[in-house]
Formats: C-alpha cells, sequence, structure tokens
C-alpha cells in the first residue's frame, strides 16, 4: 500500500495511524489530519482542539534499526469542521498550541512544547510514565555540523551547493573552521541531535520530479519541528522565510525546509540571497573540481 504523497506504506505506518486515531478520539479532539489519510477525520466537532500528525515518521528506516518517532502538532479549533474540515486544519504554524515528537531509540524520549520553551521527558520503564528530564533546551547558536542528502547534490539549486561547498572547505574556506556531515535519513532523529548538541538540517527542493518544493510536508512535520526548534532559540525557514509564517493551501503540502542553529540557518538564507557561480567561490566543487557536474 501507499499513502497520499506516494510512499510506500509499513504495516507498521497503518497500525500507529489506527492507535493513535483511536487515543485522539478520548481526547477533546475535533479533527483528526494524519499523513496516512487523504482527508481529515472529523471527531467531535464540538472540542476545542485538531491533531495534526506523522504517526510513524522515518519508517523506511525499520528494517535497519534506526530511530524513528511520531511527530505532531495540536492547533486549535478554528471554524466549521461539519462543513468543511479541511479549512479548519489550513492555519499558519504559527498558530499551533502545542508540538513535538516521541522518538523510539535506544531510549523512549518525548520533546515536547506548549509555547513557553522545549522540554525533554524519557521513558522510565520503572515507573511506568515519562519523567521530566531537562527543561529549557536551547540549540547552540553556532555549530559545525550539517545534515544534508548529499547524493542530490547534482540536483540542488547553487544556493544550497554553494553553502554546502564552503562548509567542506573547512578552515581554509569562508566559514573559517572545519564541519562534520550527518544524515540519518529520520526527521527525528535529526531534530533530538540539533536539539542536543546544535548544528543545521536541510531539505532543500531540487530538481527531480516531485521534489521542486522538497519533500516534507507542512502542516504536521515542517510546522511542529520548526515550533520547537525556535521555542528552543533555534530557526526554522523554508530556506529564506520562516516556516510558521506560511499559510498552507492542503493538508499534504509540501515545503522545503532549514532548521538548526540561528546563525548557520541564517547563513543559508543569506545564500539564496546572495547568488555567485559555484566555480567562482570552490575549486573542490567548480568546473575543474573532484565532482564536477
Amino acid at each position: 500500500a501507499h499513502n497520499t504523497n506516494g510512499e510506500r506504506q509499513a504495516g507498521l505506518d497503518l497500525y500507529a495511524d489506527d492507535r493513535f486515531l483511536e487515543a485522539a478520539g478520548r481526547a477533546p479532539v475535533a479533527i483528526y489530519a494524519s499523513e496516512e489519510r487523504p482527508h481529515p477525520v472529523i471527531l467531535d466537532p464540538s472540542a476545542p482542539l485538531i491533531l495534526a500528525i506523522d504517526p510513524l515518521d522515518g519508517s523506511s528506516n525499520i528494517d535497519v534499526n534506526v530511530s524513528i518517532g511520531t511527530i505532531f502538532s495540536m492547533l486549535p479549533m478554528s471554524g466549521d469542521p461539519d462543513r468543511d474540515p479541511l479549512s479548519c486544519v489550513l492555519q499558519p504554524g504559527s498558530a499551533q498550541l502545542a508540538a513535538g515528537f516521541f522518538i523510539y531509540g535506544p531510549q523512549l524520549a518525548l520533546v515536547l512544547t506548549l509555547g513557553e520553551g522545549t522540554h525533554l521527558f524519557t521513558y522510565a520503564p520503572r515507573f511506568g510514565t515519562f519523567v521530566y528530564t531537562r527543561a529549557g533546551l536551547k540549540v547552540p547558536h553556532r555549530s559545525n555540523e550539517f545534515s544534508i542528502n548529499a547524493s542530490n547534490r547534482r540536483h540542488w539549486d547553487e544556493a544550497v551547493r554553494h553553502y554546502v561547498d564552503d562548509c567542506l572547505r573547512g578552515a581554509e574556506g569562508p566559514q573559517g573552521r572545519d564541519y562534520n556531515m550527518r544524515w540519518i535519513a529520520s526527521l527525528v532523529a535529526e531534530t533530538y541531535r540539533i536539539l542536543v548538541r546544535g548544528g543545521v538540517f536541510l531539505y532543500p527542493g531540487d530538481g527531480r520530479k516531485g521534489y521542486s518544493h522538497g519533500r516534507l510536508r507542512l502542516v504536521y512535520e515542517a510546522n511542529p519541528i520548526a515550533l520547537l526548534i525556535e521555542q528552543a532559540d533555534g530557526l526554522a525557514t523554508q530556506t529564506q522565510h520562516p516556516i510558521l509564517s506560511m499559510v498552507p493551501t492542503s493538508l499534504h503540502q509540501k515545503t522545503p525546509l532549514v532548521f538548526g542553529s540561528r546563525s548557520e540557518v541564517a547563513q543559508v538564507a543569506q545564500y539564496h540571497l546572495n547568488r555567485e557561480p559555484v566555480g567562482d567561490r570552490s575549486p573542490l566543487f567548480g568546473t575543474r573540481g573532484l565532482f564536477r557536474n
């Protein structure tokens, strides 16, 4: 089976979606909007909350035992759910009341914001509940780590190439310091790492068919991650403009996403505003470089 985005659904995707829908039905949730469903589900029109959710992020990593998770966004009920439930869901990320994700890794953890900082909870089997582990997570403003799928370099626009090329030039380049690259292909794992030790994550749009607007979904992936990061003193953009200011036009709308340490995210935006030919900037990736196009 495939979901509305054409991605193959693992059995665990569907199981997680069913379990979260069932749980939402026992909570004050008016509308349940999921990555795994083409349309929002009306639960209780009189309830005050909307739940937008990616029930199982990173499910392609199940077979290789990499951390996966659940991303969720809580919105205030707005509009007439009986008449048009979708329009109720299509609110900017700045309207979110809460956001968070569970990460199913070596530890079961919950990262949560209610709009007053980003906090970490860890599941304690001994007590059978989550324990408040760290209050007020702060993303370091500077970092020497970036996260991107470098195999897609040939499809990136020049601004993204410039930024990554300059990172790879290390201390001898314009950044003036050496970088490490990370890529887990699990959004919750990438976000958790950045919240703990800083860095920048990039999933830009690129030249591949179906990727011009990126691949991550605005409503239930980019918006909750952006709120968590900004509440932790980081930044989140669609390469130039804040993610949280975007008004979605469809439930499964895609967006480019850049988030993490403030100075790095701001620098990515500057690269998009100040374009120069790649060959003039980076001998490594220039026309005579090792990785020429």
